[in-house]
């Protein structure tokens, strides 16, 4: 399935790019050729000065004849002419800045510069001294997007590979902390406290399997939000799945479910958003960590139905009739857990819960927690493995070693992810794919600023936050819109990056209904969202 998917994002990306830029073409935007009426005035009387600071004046009205867009006041460029005694010719390079009409904008940038704008300039008529009436000609464009698309692939290759070497560190310490954990026998004892939730989520894996182990400490870190240290773990997982996998390019029901439940990503506290909260000038930015937690716990809950309901395909009429038989008391918790939520709905106390839960307090306390944690467990380990006689340097140095080399098996997955990507996003197809799925979101009660949010989401950590913050900026953070944007942010992960990742680290080419089950647990994290906002901040 990700073969097709990644096609998709690159032939949707350059497709709907090569539609912009030949209708930016055929429709003369950037009219190419044309000349411009402007004032010039010079820093220098002489002509013929190989070099002269000046400044170009372009009228409203002359600007909106050429481009027949309006102008909000004249242009007030500073510039450098320049002047060819072979040619006889006056060249110029100029500074694009805020106030600069877009359109300009877009010219800069496809010099490389993005506030850069070169072309000729013709004098036409003297009005003193150092004023001269004048017709400029920018420099001729073409293909923008295709531009953009090249070095935005580019980038996005270079950024995956930072990303790595960023990993390699981090890698190192908690493989080398997981090896004593495993020698000291630590994972067994965490693997029997956590028996029974386990067969449930991986009944395929053997309880006393070292897989467990670094799966609960996946989670747990996850859950603790400590991102650093939750990456390592959750390779160290993929890689002692794999030894239980029989088809070594193939993804198996337990690789999808643990894909799924870091793409659902419950967590106490999502501090990136609360951050940027924060620093978007919100009065209770901790206010979200209630929703949130709903949020991602619901996506959690639906991505191990659908990967449940997945795992059993192709599945016959008696099959199914039995699957249901045999998952009646995951069916009747669910009911229950609805049951529970409508009632807390229609009693009102959702909202009693919410004016008086401190929003401040309890970030105060989690982030305490947060804080220790990571010191907690490495000593915890160290010291357990020393009571136990491991020699815990060596055992350390020997699983620390396994860091780089899985860091570098990662590469070539996150670039082929990311640079897909890039093409879709910077060649302008997710403006085509809102307008597609808009009579779903409207459907569903999704506010039509957030829907850019809900799709980038998935494909790129660093777009939403973008998205989130320019969202924040318009609506404010503590408006409908700006709660609803920091709960959908927090209640999901990345999942294309976490795929490309986890499955990058042990090779696996078939993700089989990993994706899919992926994407269904984000959207049922979404409309989670939008549901609990609703209900407890209105709109």
């Amino acid at each position: 399935m990700l073969n097709y998917v990644w096609l998709g994002l690159i032939l949707l990306g350059l497709g709907t790019a090569l539609s912009y830029d030949l209708y930016d073409n055929f429709s003369d935007k950037y009219k190419n050729g044309k000349e411009l009426s402007c004032i010039v005035e010079l820093n220098n009387s002489d002509l013929k000065s190989q070099q002269t600071d000046a400044k170009i004046i372009v009228s409203k009205k002359n600007f909106s004849k050429l481009y027949n867009k309006p102008l909000k006041n004249e242009l007030i460029l500073n510039t450098n002419i320049s002047y060819s005694p072979k040619a006889k010719t006056h060249s110029f390079l100029l500074f694009t800045n805020d106030s600069s009409p877009a359109v300009w904008k877009k010219i800069a940038e496809n010099s490389g510069d993005k506030n850069d704008i070169t072309g000729s300039i013709r004098f036409i008529k003297k009005i003193d001294t150092l004023t001269y009436s004048a017709f400029i000609k920018l420099e001729e464009v073409s293909f923008l997007k295709m531009r953009e698309i090249t070095n935005s692939a580019l980038n996005f290759a270079n950024t995956s590979v930072e990303i790595v070497l960023g990993l390699i560190g981090i890698m190192a310490l908690w493989l080398g902390i997981m090896k004593i954990a495993e020698e000291s026998g630590v994972i067994n004892y965490i693997a029997t406290a956590t028996k029974p939730l386990m067969k449930f989520l991986f009944p395929e894996i053997p309880s006393n399997h070292p897989a467990v182990g670094a799966i609960i400490m996946n989670l747990s870190a996850t859950f603790l939000g400590l991102g650093n240290a939750a990456t390592p773990f959750g390779i160290k997982a993929m890689e002692e799945l794999n030894k239980l996998n029989e088809k070594k390019d193939t993804a198996t029901n337990a690789m999808c479910m643990f894909l799924v439940l870091n793409t659902a990503s419950f967590a106490l506290m999502p501090a990136t958003a609360i951050a940027l909260r924060a620093a978007s000038g919100s009065a209770e930015p901790a206010i979200i960590i209630g929703t949130t937690m709903f949020g991602s716990f619901c996506a959690t809950i639906a991505g191990v139905f659908f990967v449940k309901l997945f795992e059993k395909f192709p599945l016959r009429y008696t099959e199914l009739i039995k699957w249901i038989k045999a998952s009646t008391r995951f069916f009747i918790g669910l009911f229950i857990l609805l049951a529970i939520i409508s009632l807390l709905y229609f009693s009102g106390s959702f909202s009693y819960i919410s004016k008086y839960v401190n929003g401040e307090t309890l970030k105060s306390l989690i982030q305490i927690i947060s804080t220790l944690a990571i010191p907690f467990i490495i000593a915890a380990f160290v010291i357990f493995g020393a009571i136990k006689k491991v020699k815990i340097y060596e055992t350390f140095i020997e699983g620390a070693k396994e860091g780089f080399q899985v860091a570098v098996k990662i590469i070539p997955y996150l670039v082929a992810i990311l640079v897909g990507i890039a093409i879709f996003r910077t060649g302008g197809a997710m403006d085509w794919l809102i307008f597609v799925i808009s009579p779903i979101t409207n459907l569903i009660g999704m506010p039509a600023e957030v829907v850019p949010m809900a799709l980038m989401r998935p494909l790129s950590g660093s777009g939403s936050l973008g998205i989130m913050a320019e969202i924040m900026k318009v609506h404010g953070p503590d408006s409908f819109i700006g709660i609803l944007v920091s709960t959908m942010f927090g209640s999901t992960e990345t999942t294309f990056f976490v795929l490309a990742v986890y499955f990058g680290a042990v090779n696996i080419k078939k993700t089989r209904y990993a994706l899919a089950a992926g994407l269904l647990s984000d959207f049922m994290g979404f409309v989670a969202a939008i549901f609990i906002v609703r209900l407890l901040f209105g709109n």
